[in-house]
């Protein structure tokens, strides 16, 4: 008998394998927005155990955000690279430091990035 989880997780797992590539983009954007505000939660929690976890989580979201950015598709390539590898940095000081405002700082950045991309997968649904 299949349980709850056991649907919800095939149901993750193919609402990933099924996505367009600027799907997985959003996707990978909500969840790192989603770290953010748990980190951000937990580091004034004092629940560092939470905190690492979830700051670890978006450290890995922008390092496979970055590493599947291909600079040379568009002028504005080599900028968000430049940005990724900051929040990167951030990300490891906010870890290191457990300090609020860090993350709070990286939010700040990620929520337009995050709804730009939503309103480019809009953009593209909308023209098919």
């Amino acid at each position: 008998m299949t349980t709850t989880a056991q649907l919800r997780s095939r149901y993750a797992r193919d609402s990933v394998t099924t996505a367009s590539p600027v799907r997985l983009v959003t996707m990978l954007y909500d969840r790192l927005a989603s770290d953010l505000d748990d980190a951000e939660l937990a580091i004034t929690m004092a629940n560092v155990p939470a905190a690492h976890a979830a700051l670890r989580h978006a450290q890995d979201i922008v390092q496979e955000l970055s590493s599947s950015l291909v600079v040379e598709l568009w002028p504005g390539g080599a900028g968000l690279k430049s940005l990724y590898t900051w929040l990167i940095e951030q990300l490891v000081a906010a870890n290191l430091s457990k300090d609020a405002a860090i993350v709070i700082r990286c939010r700040e950045v990620v929520e337009p990035l995050c709804d730009a991309w939503h309103e480019a997968a809009n953009a593209q649904y909308a023209a098919s």
